[in-house]
């Protein structure tokens, strides 16, 4: 009698047990706030429009961590601080700004400090300075911690590294996270580059996913939640879905306003670029910051116009590529100390002229080759910085191997190092489907 009961107390236990583990499933944590009306004209509305216009009330009597910078505007270009604060049912506590700082207003890589200051009676806090994930002390007070800021859609864009932070400090602290969805500018059909290594995990590489990775903020948040790339998970996570958006869209197609979301991405053309030309960083050429046209022209005072004439022989789908000359010079607030400054240099400009087409990593990579090349002698790169933006080894690998023989051209050499990354991104397109939240 007493050994079937003791039976039966284990058996209870352990469904108890499972059913325990089952609630801490991190898919149980993610709520989808879907929009209630829909748009007729094709025009999108953003998750702080959809929160705005079909849940006035869900944020009566919270206060709230605002995670934004200058881009969180509604499709009328208001400020979403502004409707916080000028909303009588609610406490905008504080507000949390990432790399650029609140106002887009510091270049890349520069400390921010808000100590001290704050913006209408409201502290603003830098998560872009001494602290990148927000502390206890900061959090104090807050029960919701709003993310709302516009990406760009490439893995080492820092903004969603911040995202993934917050969400950590959040879940650490007991406190509610919700997530504005917006537009991946540069679409949702076009996946490129190798997978993150873990390894190489850092500020500007926080996820194992690809350079171009092809899904929205809302999208990643869902899968890094329910992949369990986070460290710790709220118990209560919502993401607002957008209004309108297709995979098929880039910005241009959404209706909504452009706003630079970071001082050298001024126009969508560089957001579509950047995926591969923010490669050149972690190499002795130029990337254009310091100019007008950053990302969109490279170069070097050693290059010839030999580079332009091999690109030119290479089917390059969707862009031009010409010969150009430019020198970059200190801008406050882009950049203070650019490659080159106030020296010419010479190299490739380019223009998209089928964004559907155009693979942004694929021609950085022949460029890369290209200039390994013809240029051995001058042609510089830092291992250390180029796997952190690449993801793994095998770019900084091959260059440091010559990049190429004799026996076989760039162009096949190229196509035979893509294809070895093909099977990869084909296992995240799959793995990555299940979380997708649009069509």
């Amino acid at each position: 009698m007493r050994n079937n009961l003791n039976q039966v107390v284990k058996k209870y236990l352990l469904i108890l047990l499972i059913l325990l583990l089952s609630c801490r499933s991190p898919i149980n944590n993610v709520k989808i706030l879907k929009p209630i009306t829909t748009q007729k004209n094709g025009s999108v509305r953003t998750g702080l429009d959809v929160l705005l216009e079909d849940y006035p009330n869900i944020l009566k009597n919270k206060t709230i961590g605002l995670v934004t910078n200058h881009t969180g505007i509604t499709r009328n270009s208001k400020n979403n601080y502004k409707i916080f604060q000028e909303s009588p049912n609610l406490f905008l506590k504080k507000i949390f700004a990432p790399e650029h700082g609140f106002f887009g207003e510091a270049s890349a890589g520069a400390k921010i400090n808000y100590e001290n200051k704050n913006f209408k009676k409201v502290e603003i806090i830098s998560l872009y300075g001494k602290n990148r994930k927000p502390t206890s002390a900061m959090l104090k007070g807050i029960d919701l911690i709003i993310y709302d800021i516009q990406d760009i859609g490439a893995r080492f864009y820092t903004y969603i590294s911040t995202l993934g932070m917050v969400i950590e400090a959040a879940s650490e602290n007991g406190i509610d996270v919700m997530v504005f969805d917006r537009p991946n500018p540069i679409g949702g059909e076009i996946i490129e580059g190798p997978i993150l290594d873990n390894s190489f995990k850092s500020f500007i590489g926080y996820y194992p996913i690809p350079i171009r990775y092809g899904m929205t903020v809302g999208e990643l948040t869902n899968m890094a939640v329910n992949e369990n790339w986070l460290s710790s998970i709220p118990k209560n996570l919502t993401i607002v879905k957008m209004d309108g958006w297709k995979r098929s869209m880039y910005f241009n197609k959404t209706g909504l306003p452009w706003v630079a979301p970071s001082p050298n991405i001024p126009d969508l053309e560089t957001a579509i670029v950047y995926p591969g030309r923010c490669l050149i960083e972690a190499t002795n050429i130029s990337e254009g910051r310091g100019t007008k046209r950053p990302f969109k022209q490279i170069g070097a005072p050693w290059i010839t116009n030999t580079l332009i004439e091999k690109l030119q022989n290479i089917n390059l789908n969707g862009v031009e590529i010409s010969f150009t000359k430019f020198s970059p010079e200190s801008i406050p607030g882009k950049t203070l100390k650019p490659k080159f400054k106030n020296q010419t240099c010479y190299g490739s400009s380019l223009e998209i002229t089928d964004k559907y087409r155009y693979k942004s990593l694929e021609t950085a990579l022949y460029e890369l080759y290209m200039i390994k090349n013809l240029y051995k002698d001058q042609f510089q790169f830092n291992a250390k910085t180029l796997n952190k933006l690449y993801g793994d080894k095998s770019l900084s690998n091959y260059l440091n191997s010559g990049a190429n023989s004799d026996e076989i051209s760039i162009e096949e050499s190229v196509f035979d190092f893509l294809m070895k990354q093909r099977n990869d991104i084909n296992r995240f397109i799959k793995k990555s489907s299940k979380y997708y939240l649009y069509d």
